[in-house]
């Protein structure tokens, strides 16, 4: 079933040929729509962008996108001047948002193609923007009384299936946002880090992890490979679930509660060949809602049209 959020663009919502579970109209803000959609199954979601009170405001659609699966949304714009621009596209892709369009033919495509980021490549201009760091990473979830500090951002990756990987994605996060950052990985309980000869990485035993991240305030972002290490040290936490069958069946055959106990957690689907709608049927099935899926990728090639959209969902990198 499908939900349509509409203001200015209500008769052309309404007049699509879709089954609507869900039907809201009016000016809503951020924090209302995502009340209202943010554990509710959709299949897709029509979203007016005239519904999103103070729209021009980049913060309430970041907000958004961190929120919601917006490979879910299709975005329908107003024709001014401001969404017609662009720069705004330019920024709308810098958060993931791929699915957007100002009239109905283009609705009906992206409900059944639906866009991935080769399609809206070329209209990612990086090169023209300028790239602002932030005064705080705008992650509003999972935040811990028990943080150590607030002068820097300690991002967790932890593995909920065996070898998800979380070693890997934190070395690649880690040469992406050091373009924007000062940025150090530090991994627990392992001694992989060795392999990749960088000089910023840290390999360390579980004990040593608080008094790690207050020697090292001076980096901004600190990305932990976590294992078995607290999560409670952490600003935030991202998990890694492969969803291949095989490990999907060790993983409840270990904990049969582990996807109530993870619900509303940022789970990310890694190293995954699902397609959209078995994605879907994958939530449905778990009752989970997924954060991210990120492909397989080839760590040997230039990663970072890849994992700018997933830094942008976390309100890493802003984009002005």
């Amino acid at each position: 079933m499908n939900v349509i959020v509409s203001n200015k663009y209500k008769d052309l919502l309404n007049s699509l040929d879709f089954e609507i579970s869900k039907n809201i109209t009016g000016e809503f803000t951020v924090d209302e729509i995502i009340n209202a959609f943010s554990n509710y199954f959709f299949n897709k979601m029509f979203l007016d962008i005239t519904a999103i009170k103070d729209y021009t405001n980049l913060q309430n659609i970041q907000k958004l996108s961190i929120n919601l699966d917006m490979s879910k949304v299709i975005l329908i714009l107003d024709n001014d001047e401001y969404s017609s621009s662009p720069q705004f596209l330019s920024q709308l892709i810098s958060m993931g948002i791929y699915n957007f369009t100002r009239n109905k033919e283009g609705i009906i495509y992206l409900y059944n193609h639906p866009n991935t980021y080769r399609d809206v490549a070329h209209l990612h201009n990086i090169g023209a923007q300028t790239i602002n760091t932030v005064s705080q990473p705008n992650v509003n979830n999972n935040y811990s009384n028990n943080t150590v500090n607030n002068k820097n951002f300690v991002i967790g990756i932890k593995n909920l299936t065996s070898h998800a990987g979380s070693t890997t994605l934190v070395y690649m996060l880690k040469k992406v946002l050091s373009n924007y950052y000062g940025v150090k990985a530090i991994e627990i309980n392992k001694r992989d880090f060795m392999f990749l000869k960088e000089n910023d990485m840290l390999s360390i035993s579980s004990s040593e992890l608080r008094d790690t991240i207050a020697k090292n305030s001076e980096s901004y972002i600190l990305l932990v490979d976590l294992n078995d290490g607290d999560v409670n040290a952490c600003t935030d936490v991202l998990y890694l679930l492969e969803p291949s069958i095989i490990k999907l069946n060790k993983l409840i055959m270990i904990d049969r509660d582990v996807f109530r106990k993870y619900s509303g957690k940022k789970i990310i689907l890694n190293k995954v060949m699902l397609n959209e709608k078995e994605i879907e049927e994958f939530e449905k099935e778990a009752g989970i809602n997924i954060f991210y899926s990120l492909p397989p990728i080839n760590d040997r090639e230039n990663y970072t049209d890849i994992l700018i959209p997933l830094i942008n969902k976390l309100g890493l990198v802003q984009k002005v």
